[in-house]
This record gives structure tokens, C-alpha cells and sequence, in this order.
């Protein structure tokens, strides 16, 4: 499958996907307390995006994923399944990620939350992987590859002590929901796809605080763990570059850019 540039009308229709994307989780932020389960957030937000967004949620029965948002605690690096037996603990990070389907197009976005009173060595791994999707995004623009991109993000972490997971990536976005091209957030600088305006693609770095490898459940052929079970922070935003740099497509309200 080819890189698709995006017209400026089509951008447009993932400007209005990414705000809703992005909105979802703002919505959703008050209810991510202690003694919530993730089942419950994750109906909260299918209710919001199908009945106030009137809008799709992309993930529910995407290749057999069976809930409308991806809840990933603690030792979780992607793709947890919202659960009523799930309940969020004091000190606990969550990783909410929710993708929006309007008028065709797909909005892509992630965000970590604590609850209560996470520790010190969680907030700094949240923080540093924050940090390292904000370097990222800084880059975008036409002429630079894929691989500078994804050696900043790995310089980054590992300069902290940390691992990135190699096994899942960001990804292209736009009627599908994954199409080229694959963004690595790992690399070697002058290397891989050079990016051109109208390109369109999410960045969602996975930063783990031990080892880089990771483990999928045999259970429900979704969730991905780490395997030492430390702890896995990721941030996710989708972008489209433009002529001068690239834009957010689903910035927060509390985010400059």
C-alpha cells in the first residue's frame, strides 16, 4: 500500500475527526478516578461519540476488538481491553487512547493519566515519554525521514534509562484507520520514508522503565504487556504536514503548539 497525500479538503475532515478525538479525552478526564473501572470509562466515552459526537468509535469490532476505546494500566503498553472487573487503584497510570471515525476519516489520539498518588518513578516515565512525542512532533516537516524522527524519540528515552518498544509503531491515518506509512519510534538518522506535505500519520511513542520486550496475551490476542512487567507509558497525537511544519490535528485545549 502506497503513502496517501491528503487534499486540503480532506485534511479538513481529519481537522473536525482529531478535535473530536482529542475532546473525548477531555470529556473523559474527570471520571479517571480511583475506584472507576475501565469498562465503565469505556462507556462513558462509546456514549459520548456515538450520541453527543454522533460519530464512530474506530476500535469496536476493528479486527475482533470488542470495546470502543483502548484502556492500557500500569505494565500495560497498548491495546488493553476495557473491563468491569478492571478497577483503578491509587497510584496507578492509564494510558486512555481513543480514535474517532466522522465523515470518513479517522482521529488518533493517547494520554496518560495518574491516579491519586502515583509515584515519583511513574510520573517521571509519563513525563519523559510526553517529552519525547513533543520532540517529535517538533521535527515534522517535508525533507525530513522517518528514521531522524524515531532516533530522537530513542535517543530521548534511552539517554533517560529508558526502552522503547519496537514491535508496534505509529502509522499512517485517514479513511483507514492503519495504512502506510510505519512510524518507528526507533531509528538511524538519514534513513527511511522523507516526508512530504499532505503526508498525514499518527506518532505514539511506547517508552518502557525496564527492558524494551514485550509480551501479547495468549487470552485475548489484544493486550500487550511488558514482559518484565514494569511499567509502560505512550502518548499518541495525529499530524498532517504542511509546507512550513506540520499541524496537530488532535491538540488539546490544554496543549500549545
Amino acid at each position: 500500500m502506497a503513502v496517501t497525500i491528503k487534499t486540503t479538503e480532506e485534511i479538513a475532515l481529519m481537522r473536525e475527526a482529531g478535535r473530536l478525538a482529542s475532546e473525548v479525552l477531555e470529556m473523559i478526564e474527570p471520571h479517571v478516578q480511583v475506584g472507576v473501572s475501565t469498562g465503565e470509562l469505556d462507556r462513558i466515552c462509546h456514549d459520548y461519540i456515538v450520541n453527543t459526537q454522533k460519530a464512530i468509535p474506530a476500535p469496536l469490532n476493528y479486527n475482533g476488538f470488542p470495546k470502543s476505546i483502548c484502556t492500557s494500566v500500569n505494565h500495560v503498553i497498548c491495546h488493553g481491553i476495557p473491563s468491569d472487573t478492571k478497577i483503578l487503584k491509587d497510584g496507578d497510570i492509564i494510558n486512555i487512547d481513543i480514535t474517532v471515525i466522522k465523515n470518513g476519516f479517522h482521529g488518533d489520539t493517547s494520554k496518560m493519566f495518574l491516579l491519586g498518588n502515583a509515584p515519583i518513578h511513574a510520573q517521571r516515565l509519563v513525563k519523559t515519554t510526553q517529552e519525547a512525542l513533543y520532540l517529535a512532533i517538533d521535527m515534522v516537516k517535508p525533507g525530513v525521514r522517518l528514521g531522524d524522527i524515531g532516533h530522537a524519540i530513542q535517543q530521548y528515552a534511552e539517554s533517560r534509562h529508558y526502552s522503547v518498544v519496537r514491535e508496534y509503531c505509529g502509522h499512517g491515518i485517514g479513511r483507514i484507520f492503519h495504512e502506510e506509512p510505519q512510524v518507528l519510534h526507533y531509528g538511524k538518522p538519514n534513513t527511511g520514508l522523507e516526508l512530504k506535505t499532505g503526508m498525514t500519520f499518527t506518532i505514539e511513542p511506547m517508552i518502557n522503565a525496564g527492558s524494551r520486550y514485550t509480551r501479547l496475551s495468549k487470552s485475548d490476542g489484544w493486550t500487550v504487556t511488558t514482559k518484565d512487567r514494569r511499567l509502560s507509558a505512550q502518548w499518541e497525537h495525529t499530524l498532517a504536514v504542511l509546507d512550513d511544519g506540520c499541524e496537530v490535528l488532535t491538540k488539546r485545549s490544554e496543549e500549545r503548539f
